[in-house]
């Protein structure tokens, strides 16, 4: 994932740093071109977004597994040290809150964000008028779909 982001920042810059090109030469020398470690990536990285002020955004962090985002929390950590002008903001559910706040001390907010019910049910409503095959519901069962949903929504 880092390496995904790494790649759409060094393309929003007009020219690739010498030092990251000098890098994927090296690599492409080694016995069928191994691909770049975590600690490799994360100092282009840093050399990348020391040039300008950049913003990173990971959406859904929660949904990475435990292992590797621990992994991305603490090279973010890193990256976020080493060149302050850089801002990372990511999404998830609650429960990695206190994750977060842990791997990146003195550098997470939380802003805590819900759906409001009127805009679940019209969010299933219109699903529901996009049924490919509406004949196999009765009102019923649709009502008690658009009931039932926002309730388990809001708890999550």
């Amino acid at each position: 994932m880092l390496g995904a982001l790494l790649k759409q920042v060094v393309g929003g810059l007009g020219k690739i740093p010498e030092e990251i090109t000098q890098e994927f030469v090296e690599q492409k020398k080694v016995i069928g071109g191994r691909s770049l470690r975590l600690d490799q990536i994360v100092k282009m990285f840093i050399t990348v977004t020391s040039l300008k002020r950049t913003f990173i955004c990971v959406d859904a962090v929660d949904e990475c597994a435990m292992r590797d985002r621990a992994k991305i929390l603490i090279s973010l950590s890193e990256i976020i040290r080493k060149s302050p002008t850089t801002r990372v903001f990511l999404t998830g559910r609650p429960h990695v809150h206190s994750e977060v706040e842990t791997r990146l001390p003195g550098g997470a907010i939380a802003v805590s964000v819900s759906p409001l019910e009127g805009d679940i049910i019209h969010y299933i409503r219109k699903r529901l008028e996009e049924d490919p095959s509406p004949d196999e519901m009765d009102q019923s069962l649709e009502s008690e779909i658009v009931q039932k949903i926002p309730e388990t929504v809001s708890e999550m």
